[in-house]
């Protein structure tokens, strides 16, 4: 049996949509996501790594929906360590949606959800997104010898601060908590027309993932795998 391609997501839903044969998805947060991703390689083997799923915007003007092909991560937590993803891989996505961005993707600890805080990282780092998987991703790959690459969805702007319901709505395993949200809109109303735009944001985020998946053969499995395979 041939080794999959391990994709790995930290949302369930971003899970849900990479799902495909030949594909192993692993699902993890940033504090776990190390050794789940080292238990499934040595387990399973892998032919190279995908980091798939959602980041945050930090350059001004790129709205919700966006796809963002990286070419390099920058390692944040460990003072912007850089790690270039397969030109091949990358390559071959990106000719599969001509309209991503090619840009570096900042790996971070823990959301950015303020407006001044996204254009804080952009500045120092100077990456189109941010997202909690890719830099753990990326050093993982390394470690074995492994090509990787990136493809994330833009699924909230940098211009936009995220209200606390949509915090309060993320349980510790990346599933929602609909309690935890209506506790915070119910102490501060004021907030709804926010989290409707960011309802309406990740709706878009959403969307484009499954049609990315689709027309890059992100069934991620046979489709993706075959020609990954081919590179």
């Amino acid at each position: 049996m041939s080794q999959p391609i391990v994709v790995v997501t930290g949302m369930p839903f971003e899970a849900r949509i990479a799902r495909g044969d030949g594909v192993r998805v692993v699902c993890a947060q940033n504090s776990t996501l190390a050794g789940e991703l080292e238990a499934t390689i040595a387990r399973e083997g892998a032919r190279g790594l995908v980091s798939f799923g959602t980041a945050g915007g930090l350059i001004p003007g790129v709205t919700a929906g966006q796809w963002v092909i990286a070419q390099k991560v920058l390692d944040m937590p460990q003072q912007a360590r850089e790690y270039v993803t397969s030109i091949a891989w990358a390559d071959a996505l990106h000719r599969a949606i001509p309209r991503a961005l090619r840009a570096d993707m900042a790996g971070v600890t823990a959301p950015v959800v303020s407006a001044a805080d996204k254009a804080a990282l952009f500045r120092e780092s100077g990456a189109a997104a941010a997202d909690m998987e890719s830099h753990i991703v990326a050093r993982v790959a390394q470690a074995h010898g492994l090509p990787f690459v990136v493809a994330r969805v833009v699924i909230d702007p940098a211009e936009r601060s995220l209200p606390p319901a949509a915090l309060a709505g993320m349980r510790s395993d990346g599933s929602t908590d609909i309690l935890g949200v209506l506790r915070s809109l119910a102490g501060n109303p004021l907030q709804l027309p926010a989290l409707l735009r960011v309802g309406q944001d990740a709706g878009r985020a959403k969307k484009a993932m499954t049609h990315g998946r689709q027309i890059v053969a992100l069934r991620l499995g046979e489709g993706f795998g075959a020609a990954m395979a081919g590179i």
